[in-house]
């Protein structure tokens, strides 16, 4: 259990990161390289950190090991620790790990200053779900 509280905290820190530079996202991703490498490192980490958290869960509650990283958050859909509709778009954010782990090079600006940082609030919901499923005191 302590693993889990401390990649709950972990998420909480990449968030702040990722909240506290967002808002120049438009003006430096394309201009800045360190700020590109920094927001792109720190969405990296919050989604590995998301995946980890997950199978994290699973391991405690001694579910069905997952195939890939994506059905992690199926799993957690299926047994009611995420609800399942929502678990089901949030998987995403492992395919979104993938593309940052492999295709880097090929991130689309408006891409990330728009769709990926308007998702941050769904890690949210994500952390709430697993805090309220598994009761935990933070």
């Amino acid at each position: 259990m302590e693993r889990i509280y401390h990649k709950i905290g972990r998420i909480r820190e990449h968030l702040a990161l990722i909240r506290s530079i967002k808002d120049e996202c438009g003006e430096r991703f394309v201009s800045d390289p360190i700020y590109r490498g920094a927001l792109l490192h720190y969405l990296y980490l919050l989604s590995d950190s998301c995946i980890v958290l997950a199978e994290l869960v699973i391991k405690h509650k001694r579910l069905r090991i997952p195939q890939s990283y994506a059905e992690s958050f199926d799993i957690l859909g299926e047994n009611n620790i995420l609800e399942p509709g929502f678990s089901y778009e949030f998987a995403a954010i492992a395919g979104f790990r993938n593309f940052l782990a492999h295709d880097y090079e090929k991130i689309d600006s408006a891409f990330v200053c728009g769709n990926i940082l308007a998702k941050l609030n769904e890690v949210d919901i994500f952390l709430e779900q697993i805090i309220k499923s598994l009761d935990l005191r933070l």
